[in-house]
């Protein structure tokens, strides 16, 4: 597996991922900022995330962040880790249960298992399948479930890579 001078993995072809391998990535603070560019960039204004006052009197008493933002961050920290360097083909599912809410203020992070492997030759490579979490700065899961991404091949007589 090529590894960066910083030790971590880089672009890990379909072959060298391993069924029940364990990635963590590091943590990412959300911000009020963050919940103002997202509500800009994807047009979601829905009070929950945009009106503080509101929030006061909601089941969650404050403003929560977007879900899709979360997991947006998640996948911006997973490909932080390397491994999908210059071999992830595509993207392919994504079935997600939002468990918790993400507030301004907790630090998230993402946990990936390798699940499952299935070989897909005529599209270049093999999906691999991973039990995705998303876990804030307490330990409690926020999001669950599986991603799937179809991942290059390891090119023929690359003893290095």
């Amino acid at each position: 597996m090529p590894i960066a001078p910083d030790g971590r993995l880089i672009g890990l072809y379909f072959e060298e991922f391993v069924e029940g391998q364990k990635m963590v990535t590091r943590g990412r603070t959300v911000t009020d900022s963050d919940l103002v560019q997202f509500a800009g960039l994807t047009g979601d204004f829905n009070p929950m995330h945009t009106d503080a006052e509101y929030m006061k009197t909601s089941m969650f008493g404050q403003r929560i962040a977007h879900g899709l933002l979360s997991l947006s961050y998640a996948m911006g920290q997973a490909y932080q880790l390397g491994i999908l360097e210059r071999t992830v083909l595509a993207f392919r599912e994504l079935d997600v249960k939002f468990s918790a809410p993400v507030f301004i203020g907790d630090t998230i992070h993402a946990e990936l298992t390798v699940a499952e492997k299935t070989e897909a030759r005529r599209l270049g490579g093999g999906l691999v399948k991973f039990e995705l979490r998303i876990v804030n700065q307490e330990g409690k899961v926020v999001q669950r479930g599986t991603l799937s991404l179809l991942m290059a091949s390891k090119p023929a007589g690359d003893d290095q890579a």
